[in-house]
């Protein structure tokens, strides 16, 4: 006999499914971040994990970089500069629940990008720093 939290829980799923949603993958994130880019500049010229790995571990005329927090290999848990709170590794292949969220993959940039670059990254930007942190293994 199901449990009425068995059967919620399969009503959500079925709900899940017949959405069509699904988790996202990292390579969702470049393809939005691609389309974002040729948008901006026609003449895009791709994304590179090698500016996206400076990007990461230099200073933008602050006092922090990305690998402040996140260390210089982000397949390492990291910590926060301010809080000290531990951070679990960014790249992909050492956490795979990085990168799986719209929400969170937008809100991840857009304070890390403010508090390292002063401003919002650019479309080019993320998808640098993404195809950096693809290239990281465990």
């Amino acid at each position: 006999m199901l449990r009425p939290r068995h059967l919620l829980a399969g009503c959500a799923l079925g709900l899940l499914l017949a959405s069509g949603a699904r988790a996202e993958v990292p390579a969702d994130f470049l393809r939005s971040f691609e389309a974002e880019a040729r948008k901006a500049s026609p003449t895009f010229p791709g994304f590179s994990a090698q500016r996206g790995e400076q990007l990461f571990t230099a200073r933008h005329g602050g006092e922090w970089s990305c690998a402040s927090c996140h260390t210089r290999d982000p397949a390492t848990v990291g910590t926060h500069a301010k809080t000290g709170k531990a951070i679990q590794p960014l790249a992909p292949a050492a956490s795979g629940e990085r990168f799986t969220s719209a929400d969170k993959v937008e809100k991840w940039f857009r304070r890390n990008c403010n508090d390292v670059l002063g401003r919002a990254c650019t479309a080019e930007e993320k998808g640098d720093v993404l195809a950096y942190l693809l290239t990281v293994s465990k």
